[in-house]
């Protein structure tokens, strides 16, 4: 076996402790009949919606247990929201993740979105196959020297 690659977490201990927030959005993408039974809370698992929120926000506290070189933060805020489109149809999954560090929380909040949209996936692929977990994305963050960066 040769040289492992070099790796490393990135040292951010001169960096100033600012309060942060990041904010992630994604979408889940299902049949009508499927998006009819999230919305009522009909599914054969549970109220996927209710799940999908818990679990957004435990993936979010968990994130550098996850992603190898996230740095652990202390996370003060995690929201995660959904919005329902009845048009394509979709569950719309927002997540903002606040906190003060020396780093950001844009793992955090893409994680949270993430999870969330795969326990919408587990909640409803019994009744639909067709499932798509799309536009998994960070939209703003806030703090540290780059100041507010609004993606979309």
């Amino acid at each position: 076996m040769g040289e492992s690659p070099k790796i490393k977490m990135v040292d951010v201990g001169s960096k100033q402790i600012t309060v942060r927030e990041a904010t992630a959005r994604g979408r889940v993408v299902m049949k009508g009949a499927t998006f009819n039974m999230v919305q009522e809370s009909n599914l054969p698992k549970g109220d996927a919606l209710y799940v999908a929120k818990i679990a957004g926000i435990m993936a979010a506290k968990q994130t550098p247990n996850l992603i190898p070189m996230c740095h652990p933060l202390l996370v003060e805020d995690i929201s995660v929201e959904f919005t329902l489109d009845k048009k394509t149809p979709a569950v719309e999954i927002s997540a903002t993740v606040k906190g003060s560090g020396k780093t950001g929380f844009e793992m955090e909040a893409l994680t949270a979105v993430t999870v969330a949209a795969l326990t919408i996936y587990d909640m409803c692929k019994a009744v639909d196959s067709s499932l798509r977990i799309e536009n998994v994305r960070l939209t703003r963050k806030s703090g540290g020297k780059s100041g507010t960066v609004v993606l979309e």
